[in-house]
């Protein structure tokens, strides 16, 4: 015997995107559910370094991108999340550290690029002096010029506990191996299948939400949709994990003419006790391809070389892969902003990075004005089928 439910909306996805959006759909008066098929954020969302930023990364050539103009709002957008004066509250949420900072080497290049950027965020980035160093600059042996920017770092665990919070009766755990979508008579419209422990059950939506990240490629292959593509651009990530090891929010530009920095640095408090240094940038950039031996020792370089006068010996090294999913447009093109496409009732979209999550649901909002919210079934019984998905953990945890 067939089960049918019917909703607003049914998102796919539990991370970053399908989270925010499924709060903010929710208080526009929609019935939503989501579907989640391993751990609510365990993908990019807790393997991200937390940090909300204004763009200034794609400013250090001295010119603002379409990417730095659709983010550079973002951090103040966020700070109003934080405070609870914005459709979405997260006033909750755990923030790492106030400010973000920019170290730069003493060289004439590398202090002309980050000049370039300052200039082109006029108003935004502040050189630290000497004496105001945090305490972890200093101490500093090396010299260097400290700038403070608007970016700020949250706990993304926090986060994601922030967003689940009283939305558990529409969370579920669904392989998706049991999922199918089907063409309903007149077409136009798709519904969504499951085969469940020998139960068949149909979920009739008004819109499909894809919102899974790296997920979102085996659900266009399976909805056959024709209009959006999937790519993904991989990272060797790393890690460091010691008691001790000072608070330390930072890019590190350095002496060449690459606009990534070279070595992006947050602090996290690890399960164990232990404090945790998490490394990106053009470290986990350049690092894919790489055996683990070859990446760790490349970080181990970069930090001796920025951080001479922290002491990290004795600490446990690790690295990890991680892909960045976001849409295809015109060959492998990556989009400057948040990323929706409508094909019949299915949007797919991807925030394209995790400081314009709110952009993102803006933008569905509006593509959805004029649905009306209809009646709904009473989903409760889907429980019995699908369990509410687990927490995510960060990978040093």
């Amino acid at each position: 015997m067939t089960q049918r439910y019917s909703t607003d909306i049914a998102l796919f996805g539990g991370g970053i995107a399908g989270l925010w959006l499924l709060k903010r759909l929710r208080q526009a008066g929609y019935h939503a559910m989501l579907f989640e098929s391993k751990s609510l954020g365990g993908g990019q969302t807790l393997a991200s370094q937390g940090i909300i930023h204004g763009g200034l990364k794609y400013a250090l050539g001295g010119s603002l991108t379409g990417a730095a103009n659709t983010i550079a709002g973002m951090p103040a957008r966020w700070r109003q999340c934080l405070a609870g004066s914005d459709a979405i509250d997260i006033s909750d949420v755990e923030v790492l550290h106030d400010n973000y900072y920019m170290w730069s080497e003493s060289s004439f290049r590398s202090r002309l690029k980050t000049f370039l950027g300052s200039k082109s965020l006029v108003g935004k980035v502040e050189q630290v002096q000497i004496e105001q160093f945090p305490a972890c600059f200093a101490e500093a042996t090396t010299q260097g010029s400290l700038y403070k920017l608007p970016d700020f770092v949250i706990n993304t665990d926090s986060l994601i506990r922030s967003l689940t919070r009283d939305a558990q009766d529409c969370l579920f755990l669904l392989d998706p191996a049991q999922v199918s979508f089907r063409s309903e008579p007149g077409g136009g419209h798709q519904s969504i299948g499951l085969l469940v422990e020998g139960s068949e059950i149909v979920i009739d939506a008004q819109r499909i939400i894809f919102c899974a990240g790296e997920g979102n490629a085996e659900l266009i292959e399976k909805a056959g949709l024709k209009s959006v593509r999937a790519q993904t651009r991989p990272l060797n990530m790393v890690y460091l994990r010691k008691q001790g090891l000072p608070q330390l929010f930072v890019h590190c530009i350095g002496d060449d003419f690459g606009l990534a920095p070279r070595l992006t640095v947050t602090t996290h408090d690890g399960r164990d006790g232990n404090t945790v240094w998490y490394l990106g940038g053009e470290l986990a950039e350049s690092g894919v391809g790489k055996s683990d031996s070859e990446q760790i020792a490349h970080a181990q370089a970069l930090v001796g070389k920025y951080f001479p006068w922290v002491d990290v010996d004795g600490a446990e090294w690790n690295c990890f892969a991680i892909n960045r999913a976001e849409a295809d447009i015109n060959n492998n093109y990556r989009p400057d902003g948040p990323f929706l496409a409508a094909e019949q009732n299915i949007i797919t979209v991807w925030p394209t990075k995790l400081t314009l999550s709110p952009a993102l649901a803006d933008s569905l909002v509006d593509q959805l004005a004029g649905m009306k919210a209809g009646p709904a079934t009473d989903s409760s019984g889907l429980r019995q089928f699908l369990p509410e998905p687990p927490m995510g953990v960060a990978r040093w945890d």
